[in-house]
């Protein structure tokens, strides 16, 4: 005799699929050396929703209207833990900065190697808010930290070159440019920073 109040093998299936997921978002970031990097806004949301929405299709009390609820919602949050996981799964460094209202934030950037130094892009107003230019930050790589001095360019011809060779070294970059959901060339409001290092003294 079935218990009508036990998950549908749907719900189950989802249920531990989210889970696992959730899990996923957190445990990812320790493939890279160094300081543990906290998972912040999108994927903070990507980890928390799968997991609490994993378990509440799990939860053989919950209503069956919780269970369509989050039924409905397991498409996004799949979506999100699955970006945000690959995002992490090749290289990426943590630039240590501080925002407009003078938060401390870490920053998770894709770097990109030319013959001139180290480079990453991103929006023009991130840049800005967290204030970049200039500024003497601490940048995490391999599992070291060590001073540089971002400066920014905002040529087009940079710009596009770093962004070129960010998809051609990252395959989630490439695969979500294929479907759309990242620019295959950079866009107007893109800029890319050098990481310089750090002057003595």
């Amino acid at each position: 005799m079935s218990d009508d109040n036990s998950p549908s093998k749907v719900r189950t299936i989802v249920g531990f699929g989210l889970i696992a997921l959730g899990v996923g978002v957190f445990a990812v970031r320790l493939l890279h050396s160094g300081a543990y990097a906290v998972p912040r806004s999108t994927p903070m949301l990507a980890g928390l929703g799968s997991l609490a929405v994993g378990g509440l299709l799990l939860w053989h009390g919950a209503p069956r209207l919780v269970g369509r609820i989050g039924l409905a919602l397991s498409p996004l949050l799949l979506f999100l833990g699955l970006y945000v996981t690959m995002a992490e799964l090749e290289e990426v460094v943590s630039l240590y900065a501080t925002d407009s209202a003078g938060n401390s934030q870490e920053l998770r950037l894709w770097i990109v190697d030319r013959d001139d130094g180290e480079w990453v892009g991103m929006p023009r107003s991130k840049a800005i808010e967290h204030s970049l230019d200039g500024a003497r930050l601490q940048l995490l790589r391999d599992g070291e930290t060590r001073c540089v001095v971002p400066v920014l360019h905002e040529d087009r011809a940079t710009v596009g070159e770093i962004h070129a060779m960010k998809v051609d070294k990252y395959s989630v970059a490439q695969a979500a440019a294929a479907v759309g959901l990242y620019p295959a060339e950079a866009r107007d409001t893109a800029v890319s920073l050098r990481l310089d290092p750090c002057p003595p003294g």
